[in-house]
């Protein structure tokens, strides 16, 4: 099929990129006591270089104590990560790229398997990382307005170190997600509640303190997730009507973009409609969104990182959705971490060049 809808310019705030296509965030533990490394530098300015045209980090964590469980996961705060990912920004746009840091809280965790634990317990909502799985602690108010707040400073510092937008990480069962599911949110406080809207309070109060942050000029995205990874088939908004409930508080908070996650693409979202996660997530809000999820690859991305290898695959489908318009942007996500000129291939029609993806492109910064 043509491929030219991929290849059109997109603009939207701070955002001037010069494709559709978006590195999709995926966690890699290359950065020792949270410090982005030359090599980080290098590993995202390859992607620059190969014509992605947004570029999303990992998860980088926010200035909480127990916001991560991986001492190699890149921090978003304090000089010497921040000195790093001014590095990191700088080669990027040196090589014509656009990016901007996913910043995160991981909330209620499995303990890493090295054995290392924050200096703090880990915290969430209901001290529930999935239903009847407790460990840690239930936040106080106290505890929520911080996290808040260092959201915020973080937003702040991307903005001000020279990146081109933010995204908040509300998805796969980390903190804010934890607030949106009815399985580990049990507070009976404000930000409880029976409804999906109710549960929301957290996540609307977190994107109007980034909003308030950067002002209105900059690109502000969110990532969600419908499933759990210990919850595959998981529905947090279970109709239309949930959805546009759930959404459209965070649109009126400041969300430019919605990265709508799904473990696969052209998945229907509800029953009646062929529409994905990213169709209807614009078509209820009128916002621009992300489509992601095993997109030119086999396989699923969860699957992967237990190991199993993915083959490329047609891109057929997802032109045809896109030119329909249902969705602006395509994250993709383990075909550019295994090939960083995967963009200039599938622009070129070089579909006999293009890799898959194995476990041992996980093991390296390629």
């Amino acid at each position: 099929m043509n491929n030219d809808s991929l290849f059109k310019p997109f603009r939207l705030k701070s955002l001037n990129i010069k494709n559709r296509i978006v590195m999709a965030p995926m966690t890699r533990s290359f950065s020792p006591e949270g410090v982005p490394t030359a090599d980080v530098a290098a590993y995202y300015s390859r992607r620059a270089a190969g014509q992605v045209g947004l570029i999303l980090s990992e998860g980088t964590v926010i200035d909480r104590a127990a916001a991560s469980n991986d001492p190699a996961v890149p921090h978003f705060y304090g000089a010497a990560a921040l000195d790093g990912w001014k590095q990191v920004i700088d080669s990027l746009h040196a090589e014509g790229g656009q990016m901007g840091p996913q910043i995160w809280h991981m909330g209620i965790m499995d303990n890493h398997p090295s054995g290392w634990l924050p200096s703090t317990p880990f915290e969430g909502p209901s001290g529930l990382n999935r239903p009847d799985f407790n460990n840690g602690n239930t936040m106080t108010d106290a505890d929520i307005a911080d996290t808040i707040a260092a959201f915020g400073r973080a937003a702040a510092d991307a903005k001000r170190l020279g990146f081109d937008c933010v995204e908040i990480h509300g998805a796969h069962g980390y903190l804010i997600d934890q607030f949106f599911w009815d399985g580990t949110n049990k507070r009976t406080d404000i930000y409880g509640g029976k409804t999906l809207a109710e549960r929301s309070r957290f996540a609307t109060e977190v994107i109007k303190e980034v909003r308030k942050s950067v002002g209105e000029d900059f690109a502000l995205i969110i990532r969600l997730s419908q499933f759990k990874p210990s919850a595959y088939h998981n529905k947090l908004a279970a109709t239309p009507e949930e959805m546009e409930q759930w959404l459209n508080p965070m649109a009126d908070a400041g969300v430019d973009i919605f990265h709508c996650s799904q473990r696969r693409f052209w998945e229907p979202e509800f029953e009646g409609s062929d529409l994905n996660f990213a169709g209807w997530a614009k078509k209820v809000t009128g916002k621009a969104t992300i489509t992601v999820g095993s997109v030119g690859l086999t396989g699923e991305f969860l699957a992967a990182f237990a190991g199993e290898s993915s083959a490329p695959s047609s891109l057929d489908e997802l032109l045809r959705r896109m030119d329909r318009g249902d969705f602006d942007l395509v994250g993709v996500g383990r075909a550019i971490l295994a090939d960083p000129n995967w963009t200039e291939k599938v622009k070129d029609h070089r579909t006999a060049e293009l890799r898959g993806f194995t476990k041992e492109a996980l093991a390296q910064l390629l």
